[in-house]
């Protein structure tokens, strides 16, 4: 029986060690922190519980394919509940949409704001589930180690039916008019780390699996679906250990032959790193085994970090759904201080999750939980008075819609940020969302699967193939599994 030391345990981690032992390897995750679901932890302080990373649940027949592939269903792990409004958005002052989660309540309200746009909706979202389920049925799943890969008729065949390569932005303009439906319909991308303007409308997809699949939530929090997760990959035969972080990969003759940990040295037959590719690749390995150059990582575009709040209030907030966003200030002069001109937003758009709008379980009775989250360029210099000052201008912005000042009714706050993102995960320039989804880093030009030097040695999770997001970090993880089990089928793997 073969063994893969697997490095990290997020949903991609997980759910590569989940897949091999299944296929019969003996499995060993190492976990850096205390506890398992890398981005996706949890907080629990003062009897408020906290969702620390990831907290819109899309695409459920992802979780469900996954947990199928197992013989279960994710109703034996947690119970999931449809939100209704899916979320809500806020223009300005006195203009809040809640967007109905119901197809034809949905198509009436975009009605109301234009006329006809309740047909054009269907149109869009009729050529957005060719381009899901080409995406998701057919792309993803591949481990993008070739463009061959992709070279069958039926793919082809199926993008040439729709608008791939021009830019959403320039999709969306084509079927609606009125600026906040634009924005609305160009809001889901900001997930894959790119400007609209410079997102191919391939990605419209997204479209589908918010207005059409649904925006869900598991009772109990994102940490509910990591510890199914957890389940399910120690069902198979997983072993995880949490506070283990790994020191270097050992390489000899040109092969993985184990790991360093803080422990000492754990043998190993295969490694597949689900921690941050940069941190493996660079800091991880022997330099004559790195499969990139430095000059190389630094012309990636990455996704947004983000600056977090997580706070709890003494009383309930009126006119706040579980999934609020903030356009009151302009978007793209937002994205342009990310991807264009890297600096702490002027005007900030923000999120707010308010769990505990569903969710008793996640906050005192009589009181509130909250986490704000501003996306920001990574690499920024983070420093405590500047999330302090971005702080107020949130909660100054929120008292403006609320009607009321909520900070005096905090009594609980903790800022989460940059620093934190690299201490915790080793994230690359303190990236949040891994690496973005652009026309040129897409598929084979995303960094390998397969690492190129050192064989033996296999790459899982947001900065390699499909790419950023909860679904595709456990697609990433089954499809590593695929790869490693056919690639050591020839040596007598039991599949």
């Amino acid at each position: 029986m073969k063994h893969v030391v697997v490095i990290g345990s997020g949903f991609a981690g997980l759910a590569a060690a989940a897949s091999l032992g299944r296929k019969g390897f003996r499995v060993t995750v190492l976990e850096k922190n205390a506890q398992p679901g890398g981005r996706a932890r949890t907080w629990n302080e003062g009897g408020f519980t906290f969702d620390m990373g990831p907290s819109f649940y899309w695409m459920p027949e992802v979780f469900e394919r996954f947990f199928a592939s197992f013989g279960e269903r994710a109703s034996d792990h947690y119970d999931l509940v449809r939100l209704d409004p899916s979320y809500s958005v806020v223009f300005g002052p006195g203009e809040k949409w809640r967007l109905p989660a119901d197809p034809i309540a949905l198509r009436a309200f975009f009605d109301t704001k234009e006329k006809g746009a309740g047909e054009q909706l269907d149109r869009f979202l009729a050529e957005a589930k060719l381009k899901y389920d080409l995406g998701m049925g057919e792309l993803v799943y591949r481990p993008s180690l070739s463009w061959g890969e992709y070279m069958h008729p039926g793919l082809i065949g199926g993008l040439l039916k729709t608008k791939v390569f021009r830019s959403l932005r320039k999709h969306v303009q084509a079927h609606f008019t009125d600026e906040r439906l634009r924005l609305l319909m160009e809001f889901p991308v900001l997930f894959l780390g790119a400007a609209p303007q410079n997102t191919p409308a391939l990605y419209s997809l997204m479209n589908y699996a918010d207005m059409e699949l649904g925006t869900w939530y598991p009772m109990g929090g994102m940490g509910k679906v990591v510890e199914a997760f957890v389940r399910v990959a120690e069902k198979q035969g997983a072993s995880i250990r949490c506070s283990s972080p790994v020191k270097r990969i050992l390489v000899e003759n040109g092969k993985a032959v184990g790991v360093e940990t803080i422990d000492g040295v754990l043998k190993a037959d295969i490694v597949v790193a689900g921690a941050d590719y940069h941190h493996v690749d660079q800091e991880l390995l022997p330099k004559d085994a790195r499969g990139y150059k430095e000059d190389y990582w630094s012309k990636r575009t990455m996704a947004p970090s983000g600056l977090l709040f997580y706070i709890g209030f003494d009383r309930r907030l009126p006119d706040l759904e579980h999934h609020t966003l903030f356009f009151d200030e302009s978007l793209d002069r937002h994205s342009a201080e990310i991807y264009d001109n890297p600096a702490w937003p002027s005007k900030p758009l923000f999120y707010t999750s308010c769990a505990s709008k569903t969710d008793p379980s996640v906050a005192p009775e009589g009181k509130e939980n909250m986490v704000v989250l501003i996306p920001i360029a990574p690499g920024l210099d983070d420093r405590e008075e500047t999330r302090e000052r971005y702080y107020h201008i949130v909660m100054e912005r929120l008292g403006k819609h609320l009607g009321f000042d909520p900070r005096p009714h905090v009594v609980l706050k903790r800022g989460y940020s940059i620093n934190d993102l690299k201490a915790d995960y080793n994230a690359f320039r303190g990236n949040a969302y891994g690496m973005a989804n652009t026309i040129m880093q897409t598929g084979p030009l995303r960094p390998s699967m397969k690492s190129r030097k050192v064989e033996g040695l296999y790459y899982t999770g947001q900065l390699t193939v499909p790419g950023p997001g909860v679904p595709p970090a456990i697609i990433s993880g089954q499809v590593v599994a695929d790869l490693v089990a056919k690639e050591f089928a020839h040596e007598s793997v039991m599949l």
